[in-house]
């Protein structure tokens, strides 16, 4: 042999033994982990079961959103009528209450005993209203304003 062998065999020698404290320390690792399988095979059973009842939740969240979904939809549906309904009481309330103002300001100056400002004027009904029947307070309002004459 050679000086360049021996070299190369004692460089060699020297890797070795730099690499077996890391070997032993992976062969512990392993025989810990050989005797840990039981735990760990427990564990992955485990996850699989609570990845199981975490899709059965999603169904189970998804059939009850889409059922709460159909749910309002449907009371948009009936509350769209009523709206209507709100919106042409409205409509109706506030023509009603433009007409009770202004025979409320007519009949002011008759109660300081002055001339009202539209006397020879009749009071116009409101605009796309039909004559209703009128109400217990119209009647009052409008048989006080007579006597006040």
């Amino acid at each position: 042999m050679s000086g360049i062998e021996w070299v190369l065999q004692a460089v060699l020698l020297l890797l070795l033994l730099a690499a077996l404290p890391f070997a032993w320390r992976l062969e512990r690792q392993l025989s810990a982990l050989r005797q840990d399988r039981p735990a760990l095979q427990a564990g992955a059973e485990g996850f699989a079961e609570a990845t199981r009842q975490a899709e059965a939740a999603l169904v189970r969240l998804r059939a009850t959103a889409e059922g709460a979904g159909r749910g309002v939809a449907e009371r948009v549906a009936q509350a769209k009528p009523l709206r209507e309904d709100l919106r042409f009481l409205v409509e109706r309330a506030e023509a009603l209450a433009d007409r009770l103002e202004r025979l409320v300001r007519d009949a002011r100056p008759l109660a300081s005993g002055a001339e009202p400002r539209h006397a020879a004027a009749p009071v116009p009904a409101a605009a796309g209203a039909e004559e209703a029947p009128r109400s217990q307070a119209e009647r009052d309002l409008l048989r006080a304003l007579r006597l006040a004459r």
